[in-house]
């Protein structure tokens, strides 16, 4: 099982979490959206007893045992287009998205 990031994640994550006293970004899902589940984001101070951590370029990154059928393999990327800026996902459980990118089904 794992989880990658690239420079630009890493990079993004580190500085959000050293900003905001936390040791790593939990990254997990939620039921929502028009294609059944999204992704959440939460800065930690302590990994919880479900976390799995994942590490790459620095950055830390904890999934609840729970997510991780629906995040496995997932690559993680930090995009900026002009002013806006945004996480993309490459995960290979994901068998649909919606439209609008918010959510996904697998």
């Amino acid at each position: 099982m794992a989880i990658t990031l690239t420079e630009n994640a890493a990079r993004h994550i580190r500085h959000q979490v050293e900003r905001a006293g936390g040791v790593a970004l939990r990254l997990g899902v939620k039921k929502v959206g028009c294609n059944g589940l999204a992704y959440t984001f939460d800065i930690v101070r302590e990994a919880g007893p479900q976390d799995e951590r994942f590490e790459s370029h620095d950055a830390c990154v904890l999934i609840d045992r729970e997510h991780l059928p629906f995040l496995d393999g997932t690559r993680v990327d930090f995009v900026r287009k002009g002013r806006n800026e945004s996480f993309r996902f490459d995960n290979p459980n994901a068998k649909g998205e919606c439209g609008c990118g918010e959510s996904f089904n697998v």
